[in-house]
Protein backbone atom coordinates (compact mmCIF):
# COMPACT_ATOMS: atom_id res chain seq x y z
CA UNK A 1 0.00 0.00 0.00
CA UNK A 2 1.48 3.24 -0.97
CA UNK A 3 2.15 5.99 1.69
CA UNK A 4 0.24 9.16 1.09
CA UNK A 5 3.23 11.30 3.38
CA UNK A 6 5.27 13.56 2.04
CA UNK A 7 8.52 12.65 0.83
CA UNK A 8 11.68 13.65 3.44
CA UNK A 9 13.56 16.48 2.65
CA UNK A 10 17.27 16.01 2.11
CA UNK A 11 19.16 17.01 5.22
CA UNK A 12 22.33 19.76 5.14
CA UNK A 13 24.92 17.59 4.86
CA UNK A 14 22.76 15.73 1.73
CA UNK A 15 22.70 19.12 0.36
CA UNK A 16 26.35 20.36 0.96
CA UNK A 17 27.28 16.75 -1.04
CA UNK A 18 24.67 17.59 -3.56
CA UNK A 19 25.98 20.94 -4.14
CA UNK A 20 29.90 20.06 -4.50
CA UNK A 21 29.03 17.20 -6.72
CA UNK A 22 26.94 19.49 -9.18
CA UNK A 23 29.15 21.92 -9.44
CA UNK A 24 32.45 19.36 -9.83
CA UNK A 25 30.01 17.83 -12.96
CA UNK A 26 29.34 21.51 -13.76
CA UNK A 27 33.26 22.46 -13.46
CA UNK A 28 34.42 19.38 -16.32
CA UNK A 29 31.88 20.16 -18.56
CA UNK A 30 33.22 24.15 -17.98
CA UNK A 31 36.72 22.73 -18.69
CA UNK A 32 35.49 21.03 -21.89
CA UNK A 33 33.84 24.26 -23.07
CA UNK A 34 36.89 26.09 -22.81
CA UNK A 35 39.11 23.87 -24.54
CA UNK A 36 37.10 23.29 -27.32
CA UNK A 37 36.01 27.48 -27.09
CA UNK A 38 32.51 26.49 -26.65
CA UNK A 39 30.09 28.76 -24.95
CA UNK A 40 27.16 28.36 -22.59
CA UNK A 41 24.10 30.06 -22.74
CA UNK A 42 23.20 32.70 -20.03
CA UNK A 43 25.41 34.45 -17.31
CA UNK A 44 28.47 31.48 -17.54
CA UNK A 45 27.95 32.39 -21.42
CA UNK A 46 28.69 36.25 -20.74
CA UNK A 47 31.56 35.10 -18.55
CA UNK A 48 32.55 33.00 -21.17
CA UNK A 49 32.69 35.99 -23.85
CA UNK A 50 34.47 38.28 -21.04
CA UNK A 51 37.15 34.97 -20.54
CA UNK A 52 37.73 34.90 -24.64
CA UNK A 53 37.78 38.38 -25.50
CA UNK A 54 39.14 40.46 -22.55
CA UNK A 55 41.18 37.33 -21.43
CA UNK A 56 39.53 37.93 -17.56
CA UNK A 57 39.71 34.73 -15.34
CA UNK A 58 37.08 32.71 -15.59
CA UNK A 59 36.29 31.42 -11.83
CA UNK A 60 36.00 34.84 -10.50
CA UNK A 61 33.66 36.43 -13.77
CA UNK A 62 31.51 33.78 -12.95
CA UNK A 63 31.15 34.23 -9.36
CA UNK A 64 30.83 38.28 -10.21
CA UNK A 65 28.82 38.61 -13.01
CA UNK A 66 26.01 36.40 -10.66
CA UNK A 67 25.85 38.74 -8.13
CA UNK A 68 23.21 41.39 -9.23
CA UNK A 69 20.65 38.42 -10.24
CA UNK A 70 20.14 37.14 -6.21
CA UNK A 71 18.22 40.22 -6.11
CA UNK A 72 15.29 38.25 -8.62
CA UNK A 73 16.20 34.55 -6.88
CA UNK A 74 15.08 36.51 -3.63
CA UNK A 75 12.23 38.02 -4.69
CA UNK A 76 11.29 34.73 -6.75
CA UNK A 77 11.89 31.51 -5.29
CA UNK A 78 12.70 32.66 -1.39
CA UNK A 79 15.85 32.73 1.13
CA UNK A 80 16.72 29.29 1.36
CA UNK A 81 17.06 28.60 -2.95
CA UNK A 82 19.06 32.02 -2.86
CA UNK A 83 21.74 31.04 -0.10
CA UNK A 84 21.68 27.65 -1.50
CA UNK A 85 22.55 29.18 -5.35
CA UNK A 86 24.97 31.38 -3.68
CA UNK A 87 27.16 28.91 -2.09
CA UNK A 88 26.56 27.21 -5.59
CA UNK A 89 28.20 29.73 -7.50
CA UNK A 90 30.62 30.53 -5.08
CA UNK A 91 32.21 26.37 -5.11
CA UNK A 92 31.74 26.49 -8.80
CA UNK A 93 33.72 29.65 -9.05
CA UNK A 94 36.48 27.69 -7.32
CA UNK A 95 36.48 24.42 -9.10
CA UNK A 96 36.60 26.47 -12.33
CA UNK A 97 40.14 27.81 -11.31
CA UNK A 98 40.92 24.18 -9.63
CA UNK A 99 40.61 21.98 -12.45
CA UNK A 100 42.45 23.20 -14.99
CA UNK A 101 45.64 22.41 -11.93
CA UNK A 102 43.95 18.26 -12.00
CA UNK A 103 43.01 17.57 -15.47
CA UNK A 104 44.65 18.46 -18.97
CA UNK A 105 43.27 17.46 -22.13
CA UNK A 106 45.77 16.99 -24.87
CA UNK A 107 43.27 16.24 -27.73
CA UNK A 108 39.86 16.55 -27.23
CA UNK A 109 37.36 16.06 -30.86
CA UNK A 110 34.81 19.76 -30.69
CA UNK A 111 32.05 17.66 -31.69
CA UNK A 112 32.28 15.29 -28.29
CA UNK A 113 33.33 17.89 -26.29
CA UNK A 114 30.13 19.74 -27.37
CA UNK A 115 27.78 16.86 -26.52
CA UNK A 116 29.52 15.38 -23.46
CA UNK A 117 30.17 18.62 -21.60
CA UNK A 118 26.73 19.25 -22.58
CA UNK A 119 24.95 15.81 -20.99
CA UNK A 120 27.93 16.60 -17.80
CA UNK A 121 26.31 20.28 -17.60
CA UNK A 122 22.91 18.79 -17.32
CA UNK A 123 23.85 16.18 -14.47
CA UNK A 124 25.54 18.60 -12.36
CA UNK A 125 22.58 21.24 -13.24
CA UNK A 126 19.52 18.44 -12.39
CA UNK A 127 22.08 17.54 -9.31
CA UNK A 128 21.64 21.36 -8.19
CA UNK A 129 17.54 21.30 -8.65
CA UNK A 130 17.32 18.64 -6.93
CA UNK A 131 18.93 19.80 -3.67
CA UNK A 132 17.06 23.63 -4.26
CA UNK A 133 20.00 25.35 -5.75
CA UNK A 134 20.68 26.40 -9.25
CA UNK A 135 23.63 28.62 -10.41
CA UNK A 136 21.45 31.58 -10.90
CA UNK A 137 22.04 34.03 -13.75
CA UNK A 138 19.83 34.57 -16.52
CA UNK A 139 17.23 31.45 -15.06
CA UNK A 140 16.22 33.23 -11.98
CA UNK A 141 15.41 36.19 -13.77
CA UNK A 142 13.53 34.47 -16.03
CA UNK A 143 11.50 33.12 -12.75
CA UNK A 144 11.25 36.54 -11.39
CA UNK A 145 9.78 38.13 -14.58
CA UNK A 146 7.08 34.93 -15.14
CA UNK A 147 6.19 35.64 -11.56
CA UNK A 148 5.81 39.65 -11.89
CA UNK A 149 4.93 40.04 -15.68
CA UNK A 150 3.31 37.12 -16.35
CA UNK A 151 5.68 36.48 -18.90
CA UNK A 152 7.00 32.63 -19.88
CA UNK A 153 9.92 31.80 -17.55
CA UNK A 154 11.37 28.98 -20.63
CA UNK A 155 11.07 31.99 -23.57
CA UNK A 156 13.03 34.65 -22.19
CA UNK A 157 15.74 32.00 -21.00
CA UNK A 158 15.63 30.73 -24.45
CA UNK A 159 15.67 34.36 -25.80
CA UNK A 160 18.24 35.41 -23.77
CA UNK A 161 20.87 32.30 -24.38
CA UNK A 162 20.30 33.31 -28.15
CA UNK A 163 21.23 36.68 -27.60
CA UNK A 164 24.76 35.32 -25.65
CA UNK A 165 24.61 32.93 -28.28
CA UNK A 166 24.67 35.85 -31.82
CA UNK A 167 27.13 38.17 -29.74
CA UNK A 168 29.44 35.14 -29.63
CA UNK A 169 30.13 35.50 -32.81
CA UNK A 170 32.91 38.46 -31.70
CA UNK A 171 34.50 35.84 -30.01
CA UNK A 172 34.26 32.69 -31.41
CA UNK A 173 33.93 30.87 -35.16
CA UNK A 174 30.20 30.65 -36.56
CA UNK A 175 30.68 26.33 -36.15
CA UNK A 176 31.98 26.88 -32.86
CA UNK A 177 28.60 28.39 -32.06
CA UNK A 178 26.87 25.74 -34.23
CA UNK A 179 28.15 23.25 -31.49
CA UNK A 180 27.54 25.36 -28.44
CA UNK A 181 23.91 25.17 -29.68
CA UNK A 182 24.30 21.53 -29.97
CA UNK A 183 25.62 21.38 -26.18
CA UNK A 184 22.53 23.30 -25.10
CA UNK A 185 20.46 21.19 -26.99
CA UNK A 186 22.51 17.97 -25.09
CA UNK A 187 22.14 19.51 -21.82
CA UNK A 188 18.24 20.57 -21.64
CA UNK A 189 17.51 16.70 -23.37
CA UNK A 190 18.75 15.86 -19.54
CA UNK A 191 17.12 18.21 -17.52
CA UNK A 192 14.12 17.49 -20.12
CA UNK A 193 14.15 13.77 -19.41
CA UNK A 194 15.06 13.69 -16.09
CA UNK A 195 13.79 16.32 -14.37
CA UNK A 196 9.86 15.40 -14.03
CA UNK A 197 8.73 15.63 -10.45
CA UNK A 198 5.73 13.60 -11.45
CA UNK A 199 7.97 10.93 -12.02
CA UNK A 200 11.16 11.16 -9.46
CA UNK A 201 10.63 12.45 -5.94
CA UNK A 202 12.71 14.19 -3.07
CA UNK A 203 13.21 17.24 -1.63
Amino acid sequence: MASDAPPPHHSPLEDVQGVLTGCLFMALAILMFRESRLLLGGTAGLAFLLHYLAGWRLGPVLFLINLPFYVFAYRALGRAFTVKTFCAVAVLAVYTEMLPGLIAFERIDPLFAAVMAGLLAGIGILILIRHGASLGGLGVLAIYLQKVKGWRAGTVQMLGDCVVLAIGLLAVSPGQVALSVLAAAALNLVIAINHRPDRYFGA
